[in-house]
């Protein structure tokens, strides 16, 4: 990063990368020199690491993924390892190793993006290294404590990490034995009966025809909108100008299986908003019929082992990763009574919920740490001390009851500015984000436009100093 003149904080310095450790170097061997069972950790430009069995360093180190989909990729890890030819060492370190590692986190690809010409695979030298300024504090003990700080973010994210993995994991398991019969819930009994989609849907009922208006304008859903039961984005239409594809017409609680690429399951449970809804003939539209089948039942089983063997199947030797809209009512599916379908959608429906209230404060925590790294890796906000370049020791970490309750009123605002522009930034990237107000939680559209995904308990409000207990 070029650092301009009158832009380091009191207290801080710049200096070049290759000044702030003893050794720059890349590894010496082959990535295919990965043994399964090796003894020792073998890092490539992968995100994840391998093992190896022998170790050509031993030492406390920074590794960079030098070329490839994850160049600019930084590792840390202290100890024997190896490494690939192009994965980077940096070692011997004069400041806090984990504070660089933070600086490279946010500023190394920045960099990379400077030096690459147009149309050339982005890649590492040593001089992209060696010569990155690195803006930092002088003293050891603020970089210490601003890595702390931010190492506490990064344990939360990887606890929220591991609960929605486990989370995941637990609704995989209710989805094999509630969609199979093998686990019932109470108060159900009596025989499944497995039937062709076809017998109990309606698929693409209905259908844009030649004899529409030009002028009809309608809400439009395209195959990339859909994430994984999500609705993403979509786009406003006029016929006359939409794409031929736009052609499968919506209702409320219409089932969207994805016919192109179906291995990714880009499917959708459609909750009707105002105005008219049209999807892309990528999609073949199952239209649950009244008393028989339940929408979100249906839904369920398009992410469950049996319909995505079928799937699968029906792939096998084709060319291009499709399914005809034909091919959807021959899928079987086991079906229960239809208020036994009820219920096992409502089980798995609130454990989806479930994983998008974590998601989404997972989103809120990556926001926040992106936050705190803008401000405490810039010197915009000390931790410690002051601006003036006061001195950082151990009597610094000594807080008084008024700096903890001013600590306490600020954080609210320095957060609710991290969030506040996280929120912007993704809805300008096209994404939507998740609000919650007043008892329900929206999905809110970067065109201002908001659906209904929850309601949930509305927030109990408190005055300061007062107590409440939490059942």
């Amino acid at each position: 990063m070029e650092v301009k003149p009158g832009t380091i904080p009191d207290g801080w310095r710049a200096a070049p990368l290759g000044q702030l450790c003893g050794r720059i170097t890349t590894g010496r061997i082959d990535a295919n020199a990965i043994v399964a069972d090796g003894d020792y950790p073998f890092f490539t430009c992968a995100r994840e690491s391998y093992r190896i069995d022998k170790y050509a360093f031993d030492c406390e180190a920074l590794l960079v993924s030098g070329n490839g989909a994850n160049v600019g990729y930084v590792h840390y890890y202290n100890g024997r390892f190896n490494a690939y030819q192009r994965t980077y060492v940096i070692s011997d370190f004069s400041a806090d190793v984990h504070f660089l590692r933070l600086f490279l986190d946010r500023n190394l690809q920045d960099r990379i993006r400077v030096e690459v010409n147009a149309g050339n695979t982005p890649y590492i030298t040593m001089g992209t290294l060696t010569e990155m300024e690195v803006v930092l504090p002088s003293s050891s003990e603020e970089q210490r404590a601003i890595a702390m700080a931010l190492s506490d973010v990064d344990a939360l994210l990887g606890a929220l990490d591991r609960l929605i993995a486990k989370k995941r994991d637990l609704k995989q398991a209710a989805m094999q034995q509630l969609l199979t019969g093998q686990t019932r819930l109470p108060g159900f009994h009596g025989e499944w009966v497995v039937k062709r989609l076809g017998d109990v849907v309606d698929t693409d009922p209905e259908n844009l025809g030649s004899d529409t208006k030009p002028d009809f304008t309608f809400n439009y859903i395209a195959l990339e909108d859909v994430d994984r039961g999500f609705l993403r984005s979509h786009s406003e239409q006029l016929f006359a100008n939409a794409p031929s594809r736009a052609r499968r017409k919506l209702r409320d609680d219409d089932v969207l299986v994805s016919t192109v690429r179906p291995n990714l399951q880009s499917h959708l449970l459609f909750r009707a908003e105002a105005g008219s809804w049209v999807c892309s003939t990528g999609f073949c539209v199952v239209r649950c019929r009244e008393g028989v089948t339940h929408p979100g039942y249906v839904f369920c089983h398009l992410f469950a082992i049996c319909v995505n063997r079928q799937i699968e199947a029906l792939l096998t030797g084709s060319n291009y990763p499709a399914i005809n809209s034909g091919d959807v009512p021959a899928l079987e599916i086991p079906f229960p009574s239809l208020p036994e379908q009820t219920a096992i959608a409502a089980v798995l429906t609130e454990m989806d919920a479930e994983l998008a209230l974590l998601e989404q404060r997972q989103a809120k925590t990556r926001a926040l740490k992106q936050g705190m790294m803008q401000e405490l890796l810039t010197g915009r906000t000390r931790l410690l001390g002051n601006s003036g370049g006061a001195r950082f020791g151990p009597e610094s970490f000594a807080m008084s009851d008024e700096d903890i309750q001013e600590l306490e009123n600020e954080f609210p605002a320095l957060s609710g500015q991290a969030f506040a522009a996280a929120r912007r930034e993704t809805l300008d990237a096209g994404l939507s984000v998740l609000e919650s107000r007043d008892g329900v939680i929206y999905e809110v559209f970067p065109d201002g436009h908001r659906k209904v995904v929850k309601e949930i308990e509305p927030p109990t409000y408190v005055e300061r100093g007062e107590k409440i207990r939490i059942r």
